[in-house]
């Protein structure tokens, strides 16, 4: 069986554009290139990849997805053999798919990428950010290589590598009677608007978080965006729990925030890297992984003493 990394390059890119149109435009290639690149290989495994919708474009089969998904990790190891041989030296270099969890990279990403890029210059990172659904489904599809998220619904074929441990905290607006009292009570302030990150998951551990201490909160507002949320409490319009506390107690407009302990001392969530479980670990993925370990270790660019 013969299949070119040219014509799977062209089955990913249409799988991700969602037509033959998008992709031949993508690819800067003709449609017919592109159709016949797909017939080509749909008739040498002998099963559809796509099912074309008339006016709608095409979605994958099951067995068309999980192709994919395949062709992604083997084109991603040919761009890094192909690299490699131009290269010819002992340094490492290639492009690494780094998934991170929002909240996550906004507190953590710009270090990391800065510092990794200053020591290994050869190595390009292409970041994406999405919440703990996205990262996990970018990985387990093999679009990811690599991924900080946390320690949550993580699916057996992916493995998940320790980083950090992330305790709650109850934020309040400097101007709230308790902002002076360092620690509070969910109890205590679960009678007042609870402004919530509405992200699939996030979403369970906040409401699990208050059902262990008997509390039913007040969603006041809904957002899935840290900012704004951050940006609500900064202005009195409620309190919220975060873990991944940033570098600064200053709303993105300025206003002051407070970061409360949680006297009920709910358990930590854990940060992890996550990876597929069958897919080979290419010397630039590890660097990266190793680097991301090591910036949370207590002499590393994150000590964690929040």
């Amino acid at each position: 069986m013969h299949l070119s990394m040219r014509a799977l390059s062209y089955i990913v890119a249409t799988a991700d554009a969602g037509s033959v149109s998008g992709s031949a435009k993508q690819m800067n290639v003709s449609q017919p290139s592109i159709s016949a690149a797909i017939a080509q290989i749909e008739a040498t495994i002998g099963t559809a990849l796509f099912v074309r919708h008339h006016a709608r474009g095409m979605t994958t089969t099951a067995a068309g997805q999980r192709f994919i998904n395949e062709a992604r990790i083997l084109l991603t190891h040919a761009r890094d053999f192909a690299r490699s041989a131009e290269a010819l030296t002992s340094e490492v270099s290639g492009e690494v798919t780094v998934g991170s969890f929002v909240t996550l990279a906004t507190r953590f990403m710009p270090g990391i990428l800065a510092e990794f890029a200053r020591r290994m210059p050869g190595i390009a990172i292409n970041l994406e950010e999405g919440n703990q659904q996205d990262i996990i489904e970018g990985v387990t599809s093999g679009r990811l290589e690599l991924a900080m998220a946390y320690a949550y619904a993580v699916p057996e074929e992916v493995v998940g590598e320790h980083l950090a441990e992330l305790p709650p905290y109850v934020l309040v607006s400097s101007e709230h009677p308790l902002a002076e009292r360092g620690e509070i009570s969910l109890k205590e302030i679960g009678h007042e608007p609870f402004i919530l990150l509405d992200l699939p998951f996030s979403r369970d551990y906040f409401f699990n978080l208050f059902m262990a201490c008997g509390i039913e909160p007040r969603v006041a507002y809904r957002s899935r965006s840290p900012e704004l949320i951050r940006g609500l409490v900064g202005h009195g319009c409620g309190y919220t729990v975060h873990n991944a506390l940033p570098g600064t107690n200053l709303s993105y407009d300025g206003r002051k925030i407070i970061a409360l302990k949680i006297t009920e001392r709910p358990a930590p969530v854990h940060v992890v890297t996550l990876r597929l479980r069958r897919q080979n670990v290419r010397p630039a993925v590890q660097l990266f992984a190793d680097f991301m370990r090591e910036a949370f270790q207590p002499n590393g660019l994150f000590p964690l003493k929040f």
